[in-house]
């Protein structure tokens, strides 16, 4: 799709990699050779197919398990993604035990997917909802995080990396601080895991969770990681067949993990392009991935900053490669529309982080984020663009 000129006749910039990622023609031949090949449903025969579909299956959960550096490939529950992973985690294992008078952590700068589920768990049985305030930088407040933890916090729930910020939380310190206090951690890491080496075990998070598609897979297909006593602990986070030793109609005795948590027909095809999107990457080098957004963000920053009439929102030094800003005067949409007219993609708006915009004053941003195939050119093009804008509304 890189390749394919606009309907203005512009050769595209996708810079809106924190929304979604391009995939790899490895991760499109994958697909396609399952179709081709071998499709069947896994777990349900004995022919050919069947095996090979099952094999590919549970190869992309190890994949997977190394990938991020779990324990076990047991540890990895396939979803539909991060929103549905951390709506199973809320369902599952924090509803069961929440009551009155507890309260789960969050901060200002979480997703709505990271923060309504918990919101709701907590309405619901008169719990409290604590968030963690920002430091100016868009960094948490690591004071202020320390005080909200206490022997009634049933949950804390964190972002590795602000989706709208870029802000990069110091998550194995946040972990340590909570479980000092005996308190579970699930962390987001849906804006992490495929631009950096992420490594669970040395995060020491209890839950993990993460999407395909932002991580150049298949979009339907997420990961919850979770702590192998932990998910053999937590009740099946939905019930059906696959899921299952044995049924009767007074009692059901349930598989183990991770199957456990994973009935019905699964979503095979999303499975099979992870991994080889898995592999892509690792082929790179995660390393190598890193580094390079990392120059193309610093590159960025310092191109934005000297921009007139431009404010970059969050610390400019510590940051994923994720960049919000504002033009003065200028509509965030305003500034995408300007800037899709010349073939440069963006994400404008609040970015599911209306709080947060509160927080921030401001009713939106520009926002620019980078991925693996990015180069300098597309951002001296985006300056060109954002001269122009500031020339318009000044």
């Amino acid at each position: 799709m890189l390749a394919t000129a606009t309907p203005q006749g512009k050769s595209l910039a996708y810079l809106d990699n924190a929304a979604s990622t391009q995939k790899p023609r490895a991760v499109l031949e994958a697909i396609e050779g399952l179709y081709t090949g071998y499709y069947s449903n896994v777990g349900r025969g004995s022919y050919w197919p069947a095996t090979r579909a099952s094999q590919a299956f549970e190869y992309a959960r190890e994949r997977l398990a190394g990938f991020i550096h779990a324990a076990s490939a047991k540890e990895v529950v396939f979803t539909a993604g991060a929103t549905d992973g951390i709506n199973k985690v809320m369902q599952s294992f924090l509803r069961p035990k929440l009551q009155p008078g507890d309260n789960v952590v969050i901060s200002e700068q979480e997703h709505h997917a990271n923060l309504i589920p918990w919101q709701q768990a907590c309405r619901a049985v008169g719990a409290e909802l604590r968030v963690v305030r920002l430091l100016s930088t868009g960094d948490l407040d690591q004071e202020h995080y320390d005080s909200l933890l206490d022997d009634r916090t049933a949950l804390v729930a964190l972002t590795a990396v602000s989706n709208t910020l870029g802000v990069v939380n110091p998550v194995k310190e946040m972990v340590t601080a909570a479980h000092q206090h005996g308190i579970r951690v699930l962390i987001d890491a849906a804006q992490h895991v495929g631009h950096s080496p992420t490594d669970v075990q040395a995060w020491d998070a209890d839950f993990v969770v993460f999407s395909g598609h932002k991580m150049y897979g298949p979009t339907g297909i997420g990961v919850l990681y979770g702590k192998a006593e932990l998910l053999r602990e937590t009740p099946p986070m939905a019930f059906g067949g696959g899921a299952i030793r044995d049924v009767g109609f007074q009692e059901t005795l349930f598989a183990d993990i991770p199957h456990k948590h994973e009935p019905g027909t699964p979503n095979l095809e999303g499975a099979v392009g992870l991994a080889a999107a898995i592999e892509y990457l690792q082929g790179l080098g995660m390393r190598q991935i890193h580094e390079h957004t990392e120059h193309l963000t610093q590159y960025a920053v310092m191109r934005i900053e000297g921009q007139e009439g431009a404010s970059i929102l969050g610390n400019p030094k510590l940051r994923a490669p994720v960049v919000s800003f504002t033009v003065e005067g200028a509509h965030p949409h305003d500034i995408a529309g300007f800037l899709a007219e010349e073939g440069i993609a963006i994400r404008a708006g609040h970015h599911c982080t209306q709080p947060l915009m509160d927080q921030l004053g401001v009713p939106g941003t520009a926002r620019v984020s980078f991925g693996m195939y990015n180069v300098k050119e597309e951002i001296d093009l985006l300056m060109d663009v954002l001269k122009e804008v500031h020339a318009f509304f000044a």
